[in-house]
């Protein structure tokens, strides 16, 4: 009886779920608006929902409830009562492999393809292994902090104390459980920042030198201004966004970090700016740009279901347009940095093509961050100097 409850509250929400809303801030609202329902019926609930996603296009015409099935034992390594309810055969085989799975529900749906669930692969990045990034989706990627320096140790007792899994990968990045209540478990926030593994890699392509001039462009909540900062706290730094209320989130995150000494300019990157910046020239520019964010759907898979390929032109002409207006304000033999967090190489290579044959850039290097094989998003970096 369980089970079939919690079948027919993801029927209800799925029929209620409208598009172009991120699930993660619908879920909440349902939620409120449904106080029978206890954390464990929100937590259930959630699942089946991302669960559901996870599947993509992938035998889109089946029932909403077969699909779900077939979502719920993809996704799942452990056994649990919705899945033994509804398929028993197939609970059976919960901690069977990926790929072993895949033959089983192949079997029971031939017209069932892999390559249904992101069905662009054509369109990916050079260096992205398909099957390797499709299988991914069926698996929760993990959550990423940033441990600043002198705080790892504190961080690693609090998370012992509070006999929560983690994994030290590096230069102050551990990865976590998601879903793990940070502010519960680590009494200080100003020990660490939330940032996905990818995106802190892309650090290694920064390389900034003392008290110079640097331009975070569309620096959004300056997740990567705090990388720069981490790397050369004595830099000259501007940073601009187009959204104003984003830039405020921004002052706030800077001043629990510590990064006091900035400029913030409201721009709209797609227009000249000359008469804002018309003294400005900078020794490095971050162009974190905006995209089609699918390198992180592996976190909000309800994206895949929303998107139309026509997309990926918006995002390129913006990228191009947005690179033509800051590129003038870069000093001759200093980094551009180009970051995406898309897998489509139409936003990657492609406007890296068109900033060294249109805007005169030299390219230094470029990379696909591969997060799919760390369970993070998968994101895509390259360094361009100024000629």
């Amino acid at each position: 009886m369980k089970a079939i409850n919690q079948l027919k509250t993801f029927q209800r929400i799925l029929e209620e779920y409208p598009a172009e809303t991120p699930l993660g801030k619908f879920l909440p609202g349902f939620y409120r608006q449904n106080k029978q329902m206890g954390s464990t019926d929100r937590r259930i609930a959630g699942r089946l929902m991302y669960n559901y996603f996870r599947l993509g296009k992938a035998l889109a015409g089946l029932p909403a409830d077969e699909r779900l099935f077939v979502a719920e034992f993809l996704c799942n390594t452990q056994l649990n009562s919705f899945l033994q309810h509804f398929k028993p055969e197939w609970a059976a085989c919960i901690g069977f492999s990926l790929d072993e799975k895949l033959n089983l529900v192949k079997t029971a749906h031939p017209e069932f393809n892999l390559d249904d669930v992101f069905p662009w692969p054509r369109q990916l990045s050079a260096g992205i292994n398909k099957a390797a990034f499709l299988r991914s989706f069926f698996v929760q990627p993990d959550l990423f902090i940033r441990v600043y320096k002198g705080f790892e140790t504190h961080v690693k007792t609090a998370l012992t104390a509070a006999e929560i899994t983690f994994k030290d990968e590096g230069k102050g990045c551990f990865a976590l459980p998601n879903g793990t209540k940070l502010e519960a478990v680590i009494a200080n926030p100003h020990w660490y920042e939330v940032q996905d593994f990818s995106s802190q890699q892309t650090a290694q392509y920064f390389k900034p030198q003392k008290w110079e001039s640097w331009w975070d462009a569309c620096a959004a909540s300056g997740g990567k201004s705090l990388l720069l900062h981490d790397l050369e706290p004595n830099l000259k730094l501007v940073v601009s966004d187009i959204r104003e209320s984003i830039l405020t989130n921004l002052d706030e995150r800077f001043q629990q970090a510590g990064l006091t000494k900035y400029q913030k300019k409201l721009l709209d990157l797609t227009q000249n700016n000359d008469l804002l910046l018309h003294d400005y020239a900078f020794d490095g520019i971050i162009l974190d740009a905006p995209c089609s964010g699918s390198g992180t759907w592996g976190r909000t898979p309800e994206m895949i279901s929303q998107f139309d390929t026509y997309k990926i032109d918006f995002f390129q002409r913006l990228q191009q347009s947005i690179a033509r207006n800051v590129v003038k304000y870069l000093k001759s033999g200093k980094p551009l940095i180009y970051i995406t967090c898309s897998v489509f190489k139409a936003e990657n290579e492609d406007v890296v093509n068109f900033m060294v044959k249109e805007l005169g850039l030299k390219l230094e290097a470029q990379t696909v961050l591969k997060g799919y094989e760390n369970k993070a998003d998968t994101m895509f970096a390259a360094r361009l100097i100024g000629i």
